[in-house]
C-alpha cells in the first residue's frame, strides 16, 4: 500500500530515495535513471524551450512527504533552493489530520480593450447583444479544447475611467480544462477583436489573459488537534494570524511562506509561478486591503481549524509541463490526472508551508530550525566536503554563530 509517510527519507542514501521514489510512482527504470543524472534537461531540449540558451540552472529537488490529500497519499515534489522550506512542509502535513481540497472550474479570463467609444454604455450593449456570435466565433478556432468539453463560455463589459478618457473593458471567460491557457485564451481575444470593432465601432488594443484568477479558485482546509499541538501553541499561533489579517506588511510576509511551498511544487511540475504569485497577491488585496490568503480559527473541541482560498491558474498539457523531462516524472510522481487536481494539491502545501511558518514564528522563533539547515550552506561555501559538511554546521548551529568566516575557522582547527 502507498504511503507518504516515509520516516527520515533525508538520512536515506540516494539510491535508496530514488527506490521510494520509483516504487511510489511506478516509474521505468529509465525515469528513475533520469532523476539520478541531475541533468536530464538536454541543450536541444532547453534550446528549444527559451531563447539564447548557453547551459541550465538546477534547483535542489527535494521530497515533501506526509501528505494526504482527499484521502489519498501523496508525495510532493518542491524545487526550492531555501533550506528548511521542504522540511517544514513535511512536518506540518505529518501533524495534519489530511487535507480536503476543491477546486472550481478551470475558467480563465481573457481581457479585451476598447478605446475611442463615443459612448460607452451603447458600445457596451452592442457586444452583449451579439455575445452568442462572438463566442461561437472564438470558438472556431480552437476545436480540440472545445472536443474535451472546453471553450469560450461568457462575456462581461464594464466602463472605466482613465486620463486617457473612457475605456470599455470585456472579459471573455473561457473553459480551459486541464490547460493553464495563456495561449487558448489569447488567441481566441485577437480572434473576435476585429468583429467587436466592426459592433462597436472602437479600436481594440490590448488581448490579453489576465492573471488574476477569480473564476479558477482552490479551496484547501485542515485540522490540527489541540493533543498533537497543544493548547497553548494554539493560542500563540491564532495571535500570529490576527496580526497578519489586521496589518499589511505582516500579511506579505505571512503570504510570502505560503507561496515558499507553492512556488516549488508549481515549478517542479514545470507552471508559472509568476503566474500563480501574481494572481495570489492580487487576490489578497481584492477587498481594498491586503489580506492573508489563510485563515485560522479554533473549533468547538479546541482543535486548530485552518483554511486557504487563492486562484490557482496550473496546467498539465503544454508548455515546460511536458517538455520538461523531470517536469513529466514530477506530475506522474504526485498521480495526478487533471489540472484541478494538482491544483488541490498544491493548495494544500501552502496551507502547510503557512502552518509551519506561524508555529516556528509563535513559539521558537523562526531562526532556530532555519539558522541549523543554513548552517550546512555556509560550511559548502568555506569549502567543506563530504562528512565535514554535517561536523562544521554541527559545530556552528551549537554555538549559535553560523557564517562562512567561521566555517572556515573550524576547517583551519580554530577553536
Amino acid at each position: 500500500m502507498k504511503t507518504s509517510k516515509i520516516s527520515k527519507f533525508y538520512e536515506k542514501p540516494l539510491e535508496e530515495r530514488l527506490a521510494i521514489v520509483k516504487e511510489f510512482a511506478s516509474l521505468t527504470e529509465e525515469e528513475t535513471e533520469q532523476l539520478g543524472k541531475y541533468g536530464a534537461l538536454g541543450f536541444e531540449t532547453a534550446n528549444r524551450m527559451i531563447e539564447n540558451v548557453y547551459s541550465t540552472f538546477p534547483l535542489p529537488l527535494g521530497l515533501a512527504t506526509n501528505f494526504t490529500v482527499n484521502g489519498r497519499e501523496v508525495l510532493v515534489p518542491f524545487a526550492v533552493e531555501e533550506p528548511s522550506v521542504v522540511a517544514a512542509a513535511s512536518n506540518a502535513a505529518k501533524m495534519s489530520s489530511g487535507f480536503e481540497a476543491k477546486a472550481s472550474e478551470p475558467v480563465m479570463i481573457g481581457q479585451i480593450q476598447l478605446v475611442g467609444a463615443k459612448d460607452a454604455k451603447k458600445a457596451i450593449k452592442a457586444v452583449m447583444k451579439n455575445e452568442k456570435l462572438l463566442l461561437g466565433k472564438a470558438n472556431e478556432g480552437d476545436s480540440t479544447l472545445v472536443k474535451f468539453g472546453g471553450g469560450a463560455r461568457k462575456i462581461e463589459a464594464r466602463e472605466i475611467r482613465t486620463k486617457r478618457g473612457a475605456m470599455v473593458i470585456l472579459h471573455l471567460l473561457v473553459d480551459v480544462r486541464d490547460a493553464m491557457g495563456a495561449n487558448a485564451v489569447n488567441t481566441m481575444c485577437e480572434r473576435i477583436s476585429p468583429m467587436i470593432e466592426e459592433m462597436t465601432g472602437c479600436e481594440t488594443r490590448l488581448k490579453i489573459i489576465s492573471n488574476l484568477a477569480v473564476h479558477r479558485t482552490v479551496k484547501a482546509k485542515t485540522i490540527w488537534k489541540k493533543e498533537v499541538l497543544g493548547e497553548q501553541a494554539i493560542e500563540h499561533i491564532l495571535d500570529a494570524y490576527e496580526f497578519a489579517a489586521n496589518d499589511e506588511y505582516r500579511a506579505c510576509t505571512h503570504n510570502k511562506g505560503i507561496m515558499n511551498g507553492i512556488d516549488a511544487a508549481v515549478i517542479a511540475t514545470g507552471n508559472d509561478f509568476r503566474a500563480v504569485e501574481a494572481g495570489a497577491h492580487a487576490y489578497a488585496a481584492m477587498e481594498g486591503k491586503y489580506r492573508p490568503l489563510t485563515k485560522y480559527r479554533k473549533n468547538r473541541n479546541g482543535d486548530l481549524e485552518g483554511e486557504i482560498e487563492l486562484p490557482m491558474a496550473l496546467g498539465l498539457v503544454g508548455g515546460a509541463t511536458k517538455t520538461h523531462p523531470i517536469a513529466k516524472i514530477n506530475v506522474k510522481l504526485l498521480g495526478v490526472k487533471t489540472a484541478g487536481e494538482l491544483a488541490e494539491i498544491i493548495a494544500s502545501v501552502g496551507l502547510a508551508q503557512n502552518f509551519a511558518a506561524l508555529r516556528a514564528l509563535a513559539n521558537e522563533g523562526i531562526q532556530k530550525g532555519h539558522m541549523r539547515l543554513h548552517a550546512k550552506n555556509m560550511a559548502i561555501t568555506a569549502g567543506a566536503k563530504g562528512e565535514r559538511i554535517d561536523e562544521i554546521a554541527g559545530q556552528m548551529a551549537e554555538e549559535k554563530n553560523i557564517s562562512v568566516t567561521r566555517a572556515k575557522e573550524i576547517m583551519e582547527g580554530k577553536k
